[in-house]
């Protein structure tokens, strides 16, 4: 049957779906800006007015530390294209991804080899984050997870996955859940060979690595990923890639849970390291996609006509044979576009995903000598991308090129609007990004602005 043709077949009981969920939550928001952002979190539909970068510190670069970067990204400021505040946590942490909460007042962001969470403020004042607390005890308290990665947000809760243990250093690991405050309240292991719980095998591999997280709150399920432990990801790369037993050390499946219960159920192979996960915004469409870091594939994760998940590669990204080292994507918010950016050759790919069991390369660029994370705006004008993947892993020399770049896009061209050099600024190496905005918070923007829902809701 064709795609198509079920997706006609489910629309009555998925749009009832949402319905439901729509009269049982009346002031829940069902969207987010970044289009790779949590459903149950408020959106940013018009402009953005900040990008938060999480920022790797370096070695007698400035003082040396991780930090958060606010940048001035709203053309209409007197700032525009600057930074307006920078934030240091002290030492160096490997500091990777970070994510808001449901309600958007605090971003929490992770360092890889510390296991420190860093708790950010980002409503009192969106101009300037202040550091609300710093969980250091989630080795301890979790039950022997390491590596913070994805802080992904749940109604009141943060579902924060890790990429390693502190048993062998390696990729079997597990995800933890914590309040929005930073309160410690339960450890889920990823299904492993022996240790399967709940979870059925579905194919070769069931490795229980981790790596991200998204959810389908209308079909009731979550996805993650796989990558590999804290023994090959705080090696040096080129080393790494001569080192014919750490290249075995990579996750080659994708795990389906039960979002309420949390519980896994299915166990699939995805082969060659599948990293970001995005899930489509459609209510027709119940599908997510990730690509493979050494496999360069998109694959598709899709639920057919019987209820029953699979997941199937849809696409090459560049040329497999050379590994472009597909990194960060980015869905557009109505489902139809994908950013595919890879590391090793600097460049970002826009694929047509009109059809997601046949997406079609239809634009490229080169965003700089390597390039990791690209975050879209809800509206689709806009893209921003920066460059460092991890610490030892970041190339050497001229192509070790740090930046914080903007692109207007108009569904043809990408536009470069300014960049940032964050060497020359003696910032460090720029990591993840994440919006803000003065119009999500009643009291926060310089400008008085009417009540909202919204805002009201904040105010509780």
């Amino acid at each position: 049957m064709s795609y198509r043709k079920s997706s006609r077949l489910r629309r009555t009981s998925t749009l009832a779906l949402a319905v439901s969920a729509l009269l049982a939550f009346p002031t829940l928001p069902l969207q987010a800006d970044e289009t790779c952002m949590s459903p149950y979190m408020a959106k940013i539909t018009g402009q953005e007015d900040f990008v938060y970068i999480w920022t790797l510190g370096v070695e007698g670069l400035g003082d040396g530390q991780d930090k958060l970067v606010t940048v001035d990204v709203n053309p209409k400021s007197d700032n525009y294209g600057k930074i307006i505040n920078s934030l240091s946590v002290g030492g160096r942490n490997e500091a990777h991804h970070s994510g808001l909460t449901d309600d958007r007042k605090y971003l929490w962001a992770g360092g890889l080899d510390t296991n420190k969470i860093f708790i950010f403020d980002v409503h009192t004042d969106p101009a300037k984050p202040t550091l609300k607390n710093t969980i250091e005890d989630f080795t301890s308290a979790t039950g022997g997870l390491v590596g913070p990665h994805t802080t992904y947000a749940l109604p009141g809760r943060m579902m924060v996955t890790a990429l390693s243990n502190n048993k062998d250093n390696g990729g079997r690991t597990g995800m933890a859940e914590y309040t929005n405050d930073g309160k410690y309240l339960a450890t889920h292991w990823n299904p492993r060979e022996g240790s399967l719980g709940s979870a059925v095998k579905t194919g070769e591999h069931a490795d229980g690595y981790g790596y991200d997280l998204r959810a389908l709150p209308r079909r009731n399920v979550m996805f993650t990923s796989s990558f590999t432990g804290w023994s090959n990801y705080m090696m040096d790369f080129g080393k790494m890639l001569g080192d014919g037993e750490a290249m075995k050390r990579f996750g080659n499946t994708m795990v389906r849970w039960d979002l309420h219960s949390r519980k896994p159920r299915e166990i699939m192979d995805v082969p060659g390291a599948p990293l970001e996960i995005r899930c489509a915004w459609q209510p027709r469409n119940n599908w997510c996609v990730t690509t493979t870091a050494l496999t360069s594939k998109i694959w598709l994760v899709h639920e057919n006509t019987e209820g029953k998940w699979k997941a199937e590669p849809v696409a090459d990204v560049g040329d497999p044979s050379k590994i472009p080292l597909p990194v960060d994507i980015s869905l557009s918010a109505d489902d139809q576009g994908l950013w595919v950016n890879t590391f090793m050759d600097g460049k970002t790919r826009y694929f047509d995903m009109s059809d997601p069991f046949n997406p079609k390369q239809t634009y490229e660029k080169k965003i700089g000598a390597q390039v990791n994370m690209a975050s879209s705006s809800w509206d689709g004008k806009r893209v921003y991308y920066t460059s460092s993947l991890l610490a030892n892993w970041d190339k050497k020399g001229d192509d070790n090129e740090q930046y914080f770049k903007a692109y207007n896009w108009d569904g043809k061209e990408l536009v470069e609007q300014f960049s940032i050099d964050f060497t020359a600024e003696k910032l460090g190496r720029a990591h993840q990004m994440r919006f803000g905005a003065y119009s999500l918070y009643a009291n926060a923007s310089p400008v008085k602005k009417p009540a909202t829902q919204l805002t009201q809701l904040l105010k509780k």
